[in-house]
């Protein structure tokens, strides 16, 4: 098998007529490395899947694999595999002709083929499945039958288009340690595309945040999650509580936010955004619900706010308090399951406590769900 090699996005521009589906793509994918475009349906990640395959040619800009241009070549002069979210497994062939299909179309005999095959069915956790139809397969055998035969290809980079899309959530969340383990065996570059954030989370080196054509934040998923760079990341990468207002003081990484709901909050200024914001200006601040808890004490502060319960969850590992501050403004507390009971009757106050180090301060964007 190949090594992973690099992928480079140059200024990449994609028009469709006056359509711009992506707009100055500029990364840089690590051989070997997993990397996800994560983003909401429409926003161009496919499209960029299609231009590092060859299946599109960038309106400008350039593709680099391995350092090559690939200007002018077509997808099968590039040294890469792609998955498609339907799989496209051919019925009628048995599982280990449809993995080895490559090596017949490059000629190699039938018992090298057969051998390759079920190397490759070892490494899937399939040994002795070879002589068996798709039909014959539960989704989570044919998504790894379409890996293999894709590995079969001996390609540089693998190329994944939302390939778990169609499975149910249990053996997603299963299917995604398997692949993590499959490309770490392989070691090969693997470029996936996802809506899904638990995905791209739990299995990517780094994670391409886009929106509408333009890549909003590039970084490892905890960075994604616990520092945002946009109002959008923040807002589409898990949940979050976000508070509208005015910036009121800066202090190095720090600043109080006039906020709309419970007066003066302190936030931590997110790391791309240091330096950047100044007091007057729209803010956004996010404090995640699981960063949220219940205060013991009523006093005043830039780290508690007051809001009135509208109602209670449970969803046996915690429950989830929704809570209204001023202005109407809905916001979320979950607290873990710790055996007493957390469900509060409507309309009871809360003061609810956070670290300042756990909420961001943005500049005033667009949210994903607006």
């Amino acid at each position: 098998m190949s090594e992973g090699v690099g992928v480079d996005l140059e200024n990449v521009w994609i028009r469709f007529g006056d359509f711009v589906a992506v707009r100055e793509a500029n990364v840089q994918i690590n051989g070997g490395e997993f990397f996800s475009f994560l983003g909401p349906s429409g926003c161009g990640k496919t499209t960029i899947l299609r231009a590092v395959s060859g299946f599109l040619e960038p309106s400008d800009g350039n593709v680099l694999i391995g350092g090559n241009n690939m200007a002018g070549f077509g997808p099968n002069e590039r040294p890469t595999a792609l998955i498609f979210q339907n799989l496209a497994l051919f019925p009628l062939m048995k599982v280990w002709e449809n993995i080895a299909f490559s090596m017949e179309v490059r000629g190699a005999s039938a018992g090298e083929r057969r051998k390759r095959a079920d190397e490759l069915l070892d490494m899937i956790a399939l040994s002795g499945q070879g002589d068996k139809l798709p039909s014959e397969l539960s989704g989570g055998q044919k998504q790894r039958v379409a890996i293999a035969r894709a590995l079969c290809a001996e390609p540089d980079v693998l190329l994944l288009d939302e390939p778990l899309s169609a499975l149910d959530l249990k053996l997603r969340q299963h299917m995604r340690s398997e692949l993590r383990e499959i490309q770490k065996r392989v070691g090969i570059t693997f470029i996936y595309i996802t809506h899904d954030q638990g995905e791209a989370l739990t299995m990517s080196d780094s994670v391409a945040v886009m929106k509408a054509g333009i890549i909003d934040q590039i970084a490892d998923g905890k960075s994604i999650y616990d520092d945002p760079a946009t109002a959008f990341v923040a807002s589409f990468v898990g949940e979050n509580n976000v508070f509208r207002g005015k910036v009121k003081s800066v202090s190095k990484d720090s600043a109080i936010i006039e906020t709309n709901r419970t007066g003066n909050l302190r936030a931590r200024i997110s790391s791309d955004n240091q330096g950047k914001l100044k007091v007057g200006d729209d803010a956004m601040m996010f404090i995640r619900p699981e960063a949220l808890d219940i205060s013991t004490n009523d006093t005043s502060s830039d780290t508690r706010i007051k809001a009135r319960v509208t109602h209670s969850e449970f969803e046996g590992q915690s429950y989830h308090v929704f809570l209204e501050g001023t202005e109407g403004k809905e916001m979320k507390m979950s607290l873990i399951n710790r055996g007493e009971d957390r469900m509060y009757e409507r309309g009871k106050e809360l003061y609810l406590d956070f670290d300042a180090n756990q909420a961001v301060a943005l500049p005033a964007g667009e949210l994903a769900s607006e």
